[in-house]
């Protein structure tokens, strides 16, 4: 199973005093030699990494390149730019701290904007919910990759084996009697092991990423159909205590333990 390691969280600490520092082609280059792909979020509102960080790790540094954007027609215009290895096209609200879900897969914006980046022949993603229906439709679409949404699978996790639901980042929602949330994190687990599998008979490659740690990634390394996990805030976080090189052969480890 390949790794992408997410920059974005280093973005958001230079973005913190606007001082670049850290510097995220050093933190790029550092990680390039250690996982498989480097995946980056371009916003609408550059909130953290913008397009010259994009243009500096496609000219140095040798991985695969995966551009996280929205089907926004200026944000296609820059990824058709810079031509990187993968679009992954993704929903984005300027009022949320992080991606909240999956694509619409009926909005027009985005149909056009998968017809002009398969002109350019840039690998295409979509970010999706883990649900059939969107997998066929993913497939329509022309996709070559899918990526599955695993927030949801990440928060339930949490509630039911973290202390998260006495703390102030609990989800109302999810503060539910132990045995609805074991039920509801069963269900989670089967739409994602349910989703890779089609998807891999539609001939799409799979991945998933959103949430995902070194505490939870065991149970979606176990979906054999998912190639790749894309993963940025939990090993960005862990640097901070063992360092970069560190989190990223740790977290190598655990999604090659199976």
């Amino acid at each position: 199973m390949l790794l992408g390691v997410n920059i974005d969280h280093i973005a958001v600490l230079r973005e913190a005093r606007k001082v670049d520092d850290p510097n995220v082609l050093e933190a790029a280059l550092l990680c390039a030699n250690l996982c498989d792909q480097i995946t980056l979020h371009v916003r609408e509102d550059r909130r953290h990494t913008n397009e010259k960080d994009l243009e500096n790790i496609l000219n140095f540094c040798k991985n695969i390149v995966n551009l996280e954007c929205s089907s926004d027609e200026k944000m296609i215009e820059l990824a058709c730019k810079f031509k990187p290895h993968r679009i992954t096209l993704v929903p984005e609200k300027r009022e949320e701290l992080t991606t909240e879900g999956g694509l619409n897969l009926e909005n027009a914006k985005l149909k056009t904007a998968i017809k002009k980046l398969k002109q350019q022949k840039i690998e295409l993603s979509l970010f999706i919910d883990p649900n059939l229906e969107d997998v066929k439709k993913a497939s329509y679409l022309g996709a070559d990759f899918i990526e599955l949404h695993t927030g949801h699978f990440a928060n339930l996790y949490n509630a039911l084996f973290s202390n998260i639901l006495k703390t102030p980042y609990a989800i109302k929602e999810l503060d539910l009697p132990r045995t609805q949330l074991e039920e509801k994190f069963k269900l989670e687990l089967e739409k994602l092991a349910n989703s890779a599998k089609l998807a891999h008979e539609l001939k799409l490659k799979v991945a998933a990423g959103h949430g995902l740690n070194y505490k939870n990634v065991k149970y979606i390394t176990q979906i054999t159909e998912i190639c790749e996990l894309n993963i940025g805030q939990s090993i960005v976080a862990r640097s901070i205590f063992v360092g970069l090189e560190r989190a990223i052969l740790e977290m190598k480890a655990l999604i090659n333990e199976n």
